[in-house]
């Protein structure tokens, strides 16, 4: 399945390979469903699909004849007793007021899927948990050292806790404005270490297979809270990836702009400032063997969310950081109105595709040097990986 790409949409899952010379579109499953994400676990070939059902709510499915046919996989949900902290949802003048409130916690959402080569699947959803499975997925559970950090409360298994938490909602998801999970990285040298992102409580590291978590958002800011800088001001990073080869190499594209961290996440450094063509935007994508290469495509910010100007590019470092490449080749230039979501963007090796809440999926070969239209009048697209 080398140079295959996997699309996860509004209404179902697709494929899409190169035949006879052609990049050919097929619709392989969950016809109808929304699919939140949907990847190849590289160690077993097991295709895995985040489903977000109107009716049916999140539902984990798998493949493992490579899509001809899909099973409902064992389903995730939270023990009885998991409770969490809802802070008060924010308003159009500001954050919410009053305390937060204790609630129990009822899945939401299934947002990403991740694989370690140690054969572990984590996911993680919304309200803010990260359940793993050490058996292929027959079975989950929840991550207890994560769910119970002093930073969303401790333990309310128990008790009360302290009654404070710094994860804040997200509207990614219907309902209640619950914080979410939405990238979860695994260093392939040290499958010990994950990295989780969060929407919004910025970034979260475990060096000991979920035991224990510390916080790190050192170097990042959030230009709307009083205290910007400080370790808990409502980051939000919208998407997390790690250099394969380098993993102490991590690039995140913030609500407030591209930053990168050399050092295995201790600290940040930002690299964009607002004005600029490459700075907001949700999509990153970063070299396996490269780590000062990364690709973003930028939109404008906040409530208007679509191409700058009308017209799409793609932004690509190679110097990690320092310049900008702006690539137009291959992509409209007028009357282009697309949102790229966080996994809407996939790359390996040479090729890159990304995909467009108008359901127009692009691809270039040659590192985005050059784009083209391999498929339109898809679904909004949600997810694209590169396999």
């Amino acid at each position: 399945m080398a140079g295959t790409i996997l699309v996860g949409t509004r209404k179902g899952s697709f494929r899409v390979e190169k035949v006879a010379g052609r990049w050919k579109v097929q619709l392989i499953g969950h016809a109808g469903a929304g699919v939140n994400f949907v990847d190849r676990d590289p160690r077993t070939g097991t295709l895995w699909a985040a489903l977000g059902h109107g009716h049916w709510g999140a539902k984990l499915s798998r493949s493992r004849d490579g899509g001809a046919t899909w099973e409902d996989a064992p389903q995730i949900t939270y023990p009885e007793g998991a409770r969490h902290l809802v802070p008060p949802p924010p308003s159009e003048l500001g954050p919410g007021e009053g305390e937060p409130a204790l609630k129990a916690a009822t899945l939401t959402k299934l947002w990403v899927i991740a694989f370690s080569p140690t054969g572990r699947i984590l996911v993680g959803t919304i309200p803010g948990g990260l359940f793993t499975s050490d058996n292929g997925g027959d079975s989950f559970e929840l991550n207890r050292g994560l769910w119970n950090h002093e930073s969303r409360g401790g333990d309310l298994f128990s008790g009360p806790g302290t009654g404070k938490t710094f994860w804040f909602g997200t509207p990614a998801a219907e309902g209640e404005f619950a914080p979410g999970i939405h990238s979860v990285v695994v260093d392939p040298q040290n499958p010990a270490r994950w990295l989780i992102a969060i929407s919004t409580a910025g970034i979260l590291e475990t060096l000991d297979n979920g035991k224990t978590w510390r916080t790190r958002n050192v170097g990042l800011r959030n230009d709307y809270s009083p205290e910007p800088e400080s370790e808990w001001a409502g980051h939000d990073p919208h998407c997390l990836v790690l250099c394969a080869s380098q993993p102490n190499v991590l690039w995140q594209q913030n609500h407030f702009g591209i930053y990168v961290s050399t050092d295995g996440a201790a600290s940040w450094r930002k690299l964009s400032q607002p004005g600029q063509h490459v700075h907001f935007g949700f999509p990153v994508a970063v070299d396996a063997s490269d780590p000062k290469t990364a690709w973003f495509v930028p939109g404008k910010a906040d409530m208007q969310r679509m191409a700058i100007d009308g017209a799409l590019f793609v932004g690509r470092t190679r110097d990690g950081g320092q310049s900008f490449d702006i690539l137009r080749s291959g992509l409209p230039q007028e009357n282009a109105f697309d949102v790229i979501y966080r996994h809407a963007l996939g790359n390996q090796g040479d090729l890159l595709a990304f995909g467009s809440t108008t359901g127009n999926l692009y691809l270039s070969e040659n590192r985005g040097d050059h784009w083209q239209e391999a498929a339109h009048n898809l679904p909004p697209i949600y997810s694209v990986r590169v396999v």
